[in-house]
């Protein structure tokens, strides 16, 4: 297909797909001419992707890339390409990883990162030390406590083992497919998209369990 049935076929726009072409998120049609080029099924579920990753999950073009260069190698590590997806990224040489806190907030946070660490070997988990997700919950406890509630990492424990029960559904809906492009997508769609449905989903049962104790 030419360029402007790609940019049909995808709902991307002409300019933004010659855009992804120069910056190498999407591979080079095969040339017909000087200036033209044919393109195929690939390109448009690569578009799909790219589309997932930046317009969905927030990546900045360059992280897109590094979840796309996983992609290209044909058979990607999946812990790897989750992690890419998740935005468990190493911290550049000689820089501080992603979300870490300077000097004065370590100071303020010490004690959450520590209960953080405690809470996820209680749980007897394997996770990346660059996860965003543990200043998330740091700074969640700092702030809990600074209100004055008394609220450690012992009180997690019980959603903990729910999350963990949650990550197993999740990762079983990526068993299936074993293209590493549908792979990629289907990771993005359920983990980002499924997160505000969970959260709804956790409103209705507080409303129903309200309800069996103060409305009886």
């Amino acid at each position: 297909m030419r360029i402007s049935e790609l940019s049909r076929r995808s709902g991307v726009a002409t300019a933004t797909i010659k855009y992804y072409l120069r910056e190498g998120l999407l591979p080079p049609g095969r040339a017909t001419a000087a200036t033209q080029a044919e393109y195929g099924e690939v390109h448009v579920r690569r578009l799909r992707l790219i589309r997932a990753l930046i317009g969905v999950r927030g990546l900045t073009v360059s992280a897109a890339k590094d979840v796309l260069d996983v992609v290209n190698e044909g058979e990607a590590d999946t812990h790897e390409l989750l992690g890419l997806v998740f935005g468990i990224r190493p911290p550049a040489e000689g820089g501080a990883a992603d979300g870490a806190t300077d000097g004065a907030a370590d100071g303020a946070t010490g004690g959450g990162v520590r209960e953080v660490d405690d809470l996820i070997a209680e749980m007897g988990w394997t996770v990346s030390e660059h996860n965003p997700a543990r200043e998330t919950i740091t700074q969640t406890l700092h702030t809990l406590n600074s209100l004055g509630m008394d609220y450690g990492w012992r009180a997690l424990l019980p959603y903990a083992a729910l999350a963990e029960q949650t990550a197993t559904l999740d990762l079983d809906q990526l068993q299936g497919p074993d293209d590493p492009l549908e792979k990629a997508e289907r990771a993005v769609l359920l983990t980002v998209l499924l997160e505000p449905a969970l959260l709804a989903l956790r409103r209705l049962a507080q409303e129903a369990e309200s309800t069996v104790r103060h409305r009886s």
